[in-house]
């Protein structure tokens, strides 16, 4: 399985207003193309930072799909009134849920790097066997996932709560879990941050 990140700065005056077509269009557009298996959409109101992402079946069905998401790509962009975006594209390594994801879920997204792309496996392993186990023990937990590039050496992390309460509730024993992981996977964190769930329609079966 892998998957595509976008990565959109948009205005926060026009995140609400932008969400509806990514939603009613978007979505359906994006996941009636060969291969993918769903879309979903993490929004930061205040900052404005958003992130899409498609699932694919397949590294071929997620290149093959590039020329036809750009144009909705475009769209999505200037319906959120984007300054900039970032394409990725990923590995989807690591996929756990205790259960479906609510109305009003919020996510905690975690980017980090190795110097040595080769140690991309070390990153997995940790991340299965010392992390995952923690983070279910966390008041609201949802879901958790990783994305990995072995190429680059980059990962992102992506734990869902129930809703902001847990997700704010959640952030001192997640710096915890975050550290000693780092220091056990020889990993550098490279960003942490905190959306809401505009959408999450991703039907990407379990991967652990």
């Amino acid at each position: 399985m892998y998957a595509r990140t976008t990565t959109i700065q948009a205005d926060p005056t026009k995140i609400d207003a932008g969400i509806a077509p990514i939603r009613e269009q978007t979505l359906p557009a994006v996941t009636s193309m060969e291969g993918c298996v769903g879309m979903s959409l993490l929004v930061d109101r205040q900052s404005g930072r958003c992130i899409a992402t498609t699932a694919w079946e397949s590294e071929a069905a997620m290149r093959d799909s590039a020329e036809q998401v750009r144009p909705l790509r475009d769209q999505a962009e200037q319906g959120l009134g984007a300054s900039s975006s970032e394409v990725d594209m990923w590995e989807v390594a690591v996929v756990h849920r205790d259960h479906a994801i609510p109305d009003g879920a919020c996510a905690r997204v975690t980017w980090v790097g190795v110097a040595d792309p080769s140690n991309a496996d070390r990153i997995l392993e940790t991340y299965r066997m010392g992390v995952l186990p923690r983070l279910e023990e966390l008041d609201g937990f949802c879901s958790a996932s990783m994305l990995i590039n072995r190429e680059t050496g980059r990962g992102v992390g992506t734990v869902i709560f129930d809703g902001r309460e847990q997700l704010e509730g959640s952030r001192d024993s997640a710096a915890k879990i975050r550290e000693r992981a780092t220091s056990e996977m020889g990993a550098t964190v490279r960003d942490v941050a905190e959306f809401e769930v505009a959408f999450a329609h991703l039907h990407v079966p379990e991967m652990v």
